[in-house]
């Protein structure tokens, strides 16, 4: 038996190895240079301890930073978990086109960000947007402070759509139509049957993609960047771009790893405080 466990070790051991290098080890260099203040190379010069986080705390643009991520984490997870919902209990309905439809809805996963938030720069361009001809407007979706965090929202929901719709439609799948037979005896309506069969079935499937839609929001960069740059002023400034533009931009490296640090330790939390909610329902139940 012991024999046994130590070749298990041994086949997680290039994993292992793939963890500490990339994921591990980053990670504590990123903790030991916030506590340090460095070059325009990013070398670390002189230990100063704490004070990148006191500064941190201090700075405006962080709370604002701060504010925008959460808006924006709302706005991408809420549109994204209920489109990609909706969506794959449609596709539960039988009828010929049903494959054309599942292909339609599980399309974002396969187009990049980059690539996508360039044709949103066109579509939502004030000009020759094709959003302001269908609604009729002359707003700039793009730099107007009132809209330019939603339209990067929303482009982030529909990216995260297409991954949340297989999911729902796995769970979907899974359950069994005797539960809805029985349920209809009983003399449920359709609503009934969603609220007491579909959505409890679901509960799992859901709780993993609401945690894993709140991780990646709090991590997006890439249409950021190529649409708005945090713009205009900081209304889309999230966390991750503030990082960005600290370090690379104004090469305040250790500033910008202590704000990395900062937003570990937000998502952690959030995370736990998601997983402990679910524990809780599930012990109620």
């Amino acid at each position: 038996m012991k024999q046994y466990n130590n070749k298990a070790y041994l086949y997680m051991l290039p994993a292992l190895a793939l963890l500490v290098i990339f994921v591990f080890y980053p990670f504590v260099q990123t903790i030991i240079r916030s506590l340090y203040a460095t070059d325009n190379m990013g070398a670390n010069t002189i230990f100063i301890g704490f004070k990148n986080y006191s500064d941190l705390l201090s700075s405006s643009s962080f709370w604002n930073s701060l504010k925008v991520s959460f808006i924006y984490v709302i706005i991408v997870v809420v549109i994204g978990v209920l489109l990609g919902f909706a969506t794959a209990l449609l596709c539960r309905v039988n009828f010929p086109a049903i494959r054309f439809f599942s292909a339609a809805y599980s399309l974002p996963i396969a187009i990049a960000s980059s690539g996508m938030a360039l044709v949103f720069k066109v579509m939502l361009n004030q000009s020759v947007g094709i959003l302001n001809v269908i609604l009729k407007t002359n707003i700039n979706w793009l730099a107007d402070p009132k809209w330019a965090l939603i339209s990067v929202g929303v482009l982030t929901a529909w990216l995260n759509s297409g991954l949340n719709f297989l999911y729902f439609s796995s769970g979907l799948a899974g359950i069994d139509d005797s539960l809805y037979e029985a349920a209809s005896m009983d003399g449920a309506n359709s609503f009934n049957q969603f609220r007491h069969v579909t959505l409890p079935s679901v509960g799992p499937i859901m709780f993993f993609v609401v945690v894993t839609n709140i991780i990646n929001a709090f991590q997006s960069f890439g249409q950021i960047k190529l649409l708005t740059q945090g713009g205009p002023g900081e209304s889309t400034n999230v966390i991750v771009h503030d990082i960005y533009k600290n370090a690379f931009m104004n090469y305040r490296y250790g500033y910008a790893s202590a704000e990395s640090v900062v937003l570990f330790f937000i998502v952690m939390i959030l995370t736990i405080l998601v997983f402990r909610t679910n524990g809780v329902k599930d012990a109620s139940k």
